[in-house]
């Protein structure tokens, strides 16, 4: 009997050292493999990439041609300023990010000091050529994952700013789902790895769900909902729920990205029916509110300050800022604005003035300043853009037939350095 019960107690001890170690193997596991197991064990479905109907992305049209609102030698003029004419060491994702998504994979330049739409797509997405410009001493700008890539953001050196903004912007730029990634040491990887891990990685209570909910809304529909990390089940309805959430200020560049990013959804919910009427109807009257609050916020010489939601008391009562806030608030506001319907829309005049600021505001600054404050620059270059219909490589590549590069001429001009406070908050 002795025996028995001694038997009977290495085998529990067993048992339980096997389901230890079963579960620290859980708990080192990469995440993909965490989701399977607890699929396994929970019954919860677990992350599986949704299937995409497409390989180029989709892209929502500006619903306008105003060249009474900015003319060409006036958006030529201001696309000059913006113009990617980066220091190649250090090159900085956000910088190129922002750049890639105003001017497009296929952009070219006949000034050589000028990076190519080819040449920042490779610098985003080749980690050779990320390690040229940055040196071995940093991380890599992407991460390997056993689920997939992901690419590393926040505040240290060479890193992406923003959740999200790396797919966001690349989508934006016109990327190809099969494009080419190669991360430190895994080769044979495409754009739509880098998405899968987003789709799995995602979670609502992140701090940032601007660029999310772009890239999700550029890819997946006519796809209404998804099973994300964990067999957390998400849809456009949920996202539309996390960008209405918290006062407006909150968000990124004053709030503005929300409102860019659920006009974004309006626009493919009138396509693919990819929200709800409840949440349509929220994410509509928010738009509303916004278009209402900037009719009363902008100032007498056409610019929205950064506490644009207060409405009239930001004119009545106005806060000491730097312009560069103000250039945030106005060219953004009137980037969402190029693809609003009409009756999101301040009157013509508010617009009007808005317009006549942010360009001469921006003809104004010198080479320096603009790549000091580059990341909210190229948005006005993106707003002036879309109130023309059309995009910045074909308009440009058309100018440049008329009034050809002259290389000694750019020459006169320098570049200075940048500075740390440049990066977009």
């Amino acid at each position: 009997m002795k025996a028995r019960r001694m038997t009977w107690k290495a085998i529990v001890a067993v048992q339980a050292g096997v389901v230890t170690a079963f579960g620290i193997a859980v708990a080192l596991a990469a995440p993909a493999t965490v989701d399977r197991v607890r699929e396994d064990l929970g019954g919860r479905e677990a992350f599986r990439p949704p299937k995409i109907e497409r390989t180029t992305p989709l892209a929502v049209a500006p619903l306008y041609d105003r060249l009474d609102l900015v003319s060409d030698e006036e958006l030529a003029g201001v696309l000059k300023q913006i113009q990617p004419r980066f220091p190649r060491e250090q090159l900085r994702p956000n910088h190129v990010e922002h750049a890639l998504r105003t001017w497009g994979v296929d952009a070219t330049f006949d000034d050589p000091a000028v990076l190519s739409g080819a040449e920042m797509r490779e610098f985003l997405t080749n980690h050779a050529r990320y390690v040229l410009s940055w040196g071995e001493g940093v991380e890599p700008l992407i991460e390997e994952r056993d689920g997939g890539l992901a690419i590393r953001y926040g505040r240290e050196s060479g890193a992406s700013v923003h959740h999200d903004h790396w797919i966001a912007c690349l989508t934006e730029a016109g990327a190809r789902l099969d494009s080419p990634v190669y991360g430190p040491g895994r080769h044979g990887a495409t754009m739509e790895d880098v998405l899968n891990e987003s789709l799995r990685d995602f979670r609502l209570d992140e701090r940032e769900t601007e660029w999310t909910a772009m890239a999700f809304g550029l890819w997946l529909p006519p796809q209404r909902e998804w099973i994300g990390g964990e067999g957390r089940r998400y849809s456009f309805d949920l996202l539309v729920e996390r960008l209405l959430r918290g006062k407006q200020q909150l968000g990124v560049c004053s709030g503005t990205h929300r409102v860019y990013s659920l006009m974004l959804l309006v626009r493919l919910d009138d396509e693919f029916d990819i929200l709800s009427d409840d949440a349509r109807a929220a994410a509509y009257a928010r738009l509303e509110r916004v278009r209402d609050e900037i009719a009363q916020s902008q100032f007498e010489d056409g610019h929205w300050p950064s506490n644009w939601p207060d409405g009239a008391a930001a004119v009545e009562d106005p806060i000491d800022e730097e312009l560069y806030k103000q250039v945030i608030a106005t060219g953004h506001h009137l980037e969402w604005l190029a693809i609003a319907p009409r009756d999101l829309h301040p009157s013509d005049e508010v617009i009007e003035n808005a317009a006549r600021w942010i360009i001469d505001t921006t003809l104004a600054e010198t080479e320096e300043e603009i790549l000091d404050r580059y990341t909210y620059f190229s948005h006005v270059g993106n707003a002036l853009c879309l109130w023309r219909n059309t995009r910045a490589a074909d308009f440009w590549r058309e100018w440049e037939q008329t009034h050809p590069f002259v290389e000694d001429a750019a020459a006169e001009a320098s570049v200075g350095g940048e500075k740390d406070e440049t990066v977009e908050q």
